[in-house]
């Protein structure tokens, strides 16, 4: 497989589009910008320009392409959907340290949503206490074994699964 499909840039259509117009086969074209056949025969077909009522401007612009390729990505530049505002973060990790710094973060988020009424996941809570270093992922908490001693047998301790002292 190879690599995947990466949007041309206003340069690489402006080029495209004037090669078009001076007849550079397609394969050369490719050679010229890097990027493999197929991939310009998708922005051709994708960003041709037609007009019934004026059928000799039909072809490929490259920047109508860049406009077209504009209207269809318009969430480009903007917030996500599901970002959360600051101030929210910020109230949810004041009360969560103040009142609930001994829970973990899935009991911190149904507290904070029953008792304060600040619906947040506990997801995105569980982040943000880790990177403020309230609570500990699983990993983290986990501690190393220490060996258990054993009852000493003639004076010396032994530890568990060691050889017993000779005789």
């Amino acid at each position: 497989m190879g690599k995947p499909y990466s949007h041309l840039a206003l340069d690489e259509r402006l080029k495209l589009a004037k090669w078009r117009d001076t007849k550079v086969s397609m394969r050369e074209i490719a050679v010229r910008l890097g990027r493999p056949p197929c991939t310009l025969y998708r922005e051709l077909r994708r960003n041709r320009f037609t007009d019934a009522e004026l059928p000799e401007l039909n072809g490929y612009y490259g920047m109508n392409a860049q406009s077209m390729y504009a209207i269809h990505h318009k969430s480009r530049g903007h917030a996500p959907n599901n970002l959360i505002h600051p101030a929210k973060r910020y109230y949810a990790l004041s009360v969560t340290k103040e009142s609930y710094a001994d829970f973990g973060p899935t009991l911190a988020a149904e507290m904070l949503a029953g008792h304060h009424g600040l619906t947040v996941s506990r997801e995105p809570l569980r982040k943000w206490t880790v990177e403020d270093d309230l609570w500990l992922s699983r990993k983290q908490r986990r501690r190393l074994h220490k060996p258990r001693l054993r009852p000493t047998i003639s004076g010396c301790p032994q530890v568990e699964n060691s050889p017993p002292p000779a005789a």
